[in-house]
C-alpha cells in the first residue's frame, strides 16, 4: 500500500488519471480492476476512478510495491548557475527569451542542457518549485519552438496555469509574432499566406499546397515588410494557425524562403552569407482571451516582447 497526499498541483484532477501518473506502470486493465475491488480509496473510503480530488485529500493504492514501482518521479535537477533570459513572469506563468540551438525538450529523456531543465532549476532555485512535496506535476513548457529558432517560450508554473494556458494555445487566443530574414521580396509587401500543409512525419518536413489535400491541414501566416537591404527582406510574421514549420514552408513556398534555412531554403545562399540556423525569431506575444481564463484572468490584453534578434542588427542595421 502507498498514501499521497493531494497537492494544489494535484487538486481537480479525475483519480484514475492521478493513479496513471504516480504509477505510470500500472497497466490500465490492473487499474480498472483495483478500482472495482474499492482498493483505491480517497480519505479511507472506497472512490470511482471518475471522482475529483481536492486539496488536502488522502489517496490509498492497496497494491504490492511490486506494482507500484517506478513510481514517476519529479526529473532531476543539477543545482548550478542558471542564466535564464526572462522576459516576463509572475506567480503563474514564466516566459523565457530562448537561445537558437538549445533544444526545448529531449526526445530521449531528461537533459540538464534542455530550456525546460533550465527553467525547472532556475524555479528551484528560487524556492518556487519544490519536487520533493509533488506527486507528479512539475513546470512544463506550454509551447515550443523549433531548436535552431530562438525567441519566446512560455512556461507554466503551475498545474492550474498549466491547463489554461494549454487551452488557450489550443484555441488560438494567444497571438504569435515573429520576425524572419527572407531572400527576396514578398510582394505585396503586406500580405497573407493561405495554403494547406501536409506534414510528412518521417521526414519531418512539411508541403505546401493551394488546394486542399487528404490529410493537409490549413495554415495562414500575416506577413509585412520591415525593411529591404538588397537581396534580403526583414519580415515580420502574424501566425494565424499554428503548424509545424508553417512561416518556414509557406515563405519558401512563396518563393522568399528564409536564409539559413536548411530544410526549405537555398542552400547556396546559406553558404555564402555563412548562416546555418533559419533567421527565425519568436518575439512577441499577446494574451488576447477570448473564453474564460480562471486564474490567468490578469494577462489578457498583456502584451510580452522578447529581445531584437541579431540578426536584425547584422543586415538591417537596426534593433526592432
Amino acid at each position: 500500500m502507498k498514501e499521497y497526499l493531494v497537492g494544489a498541483n494535484d487538486a481537480g484532477q479525475r483519480l484514475d488519471r492521478f493513479v496513471k501518473k504516480v504509477a505510470p506502470r500500472l497497466p490500465d486493465s490492473m487499474l480498472q480492476k483495483t478500482l472495482r475491488k474499492k482498493d483505491i480509496k480517497i480519505n479511507g473510503r472506497p472512490a470511482k476512478g471518475d471522482a475529483r480530488l481536492e486539496k488536502g485529500d488522502t489517496v490509498r493504492i492497496y497494491l504490492t510495491d511490486e506494482l507500484l514501482e517506478g513510481v514517476k518521479a519529479p526529473a532531476p535537477v543539477k543545482q548550478r548557475a542558471v542564466k535564464l533570459s526572462v522576459a516576463y513572469e509572475d506567480e503563474n506563468i514564466l516566459v523565457v527569451d530562448k537561445k537558437p540551438g538549445v533544444l526545448c525538450h529531449d526526445a530521449e529523456g531528461w537533459s540538464p542542457t534542455t530550456l525546460i531543465a533550465e527553467i525547472q532549476s532556475y524555479l528551484r532555485q528560487k524556492g518556487e518549485w519544490r519536487p520533493e512535496e509533488e506527486n507528479s506535476f512539475a513546470p512544463a513548457l506550454c509551447n515550443r519552438i523549433d531548436r535552431n529558432t530562438g525567441g519566446l517560450v512560455i512556461a507554466a508554473k503551475n498545474a492550474e496555469a498549466l491547463r489554461i494556458m494549454d487551452e488557450k494555445i489550443k484555441n488560438r487566443e494567444i497571438e504569435k509574432y515573429y520576425l524572419c530574414v527572407t531572400l527576396g521580396q514578398p510582394h505585396p509587401a503586406r500580405g497573407r499566406l493561405e495554403g494547406f500543409l501536409f506534414k510528412d512525419a518521417k521526414k519531418n518536413q512539411v508541403y505546401v499546397y493551394d488546394e486542399p489535400r487528404v490529410g493537409a491541414l490549413s495554415a495562414v501566416t500575416e506577413y509585412r515588410t520591415l525593411s529591404v537591404r538588397g537581396e534580403l527582406s526583414l519580415l515580420e510574421c502574424h501566425l494565424i494557425t499554428g503548424r509545424t514549420h508553417q512561416i518556414r514552408a509557406q515563405m519558401a513556398h512563396a518563393g522568399c524562403p528564409l536564409l539559413g534555412d536548411g530544410k526549405y531554403g537555398r542552400e547556396r545562399k546559406n553558404r555564402d552569407y555563412g548562416e546555418k540556423m533559419q533567421l527565425l525569431h519568436s518575439w512577441r506575444l499577446r494574451f488576447a482571451f477570448t473564453t474564460e481564463s480562471g486564474v490567468l484572468s490578469y494577462l489578457d490584453g498583456k502584451t510580452v516582447q522578447g529581445s531584437s534578434p541579431e540578426f536584425a542588427e547584422k543586415y538591417f542595421g537596426e534593433n526592432v
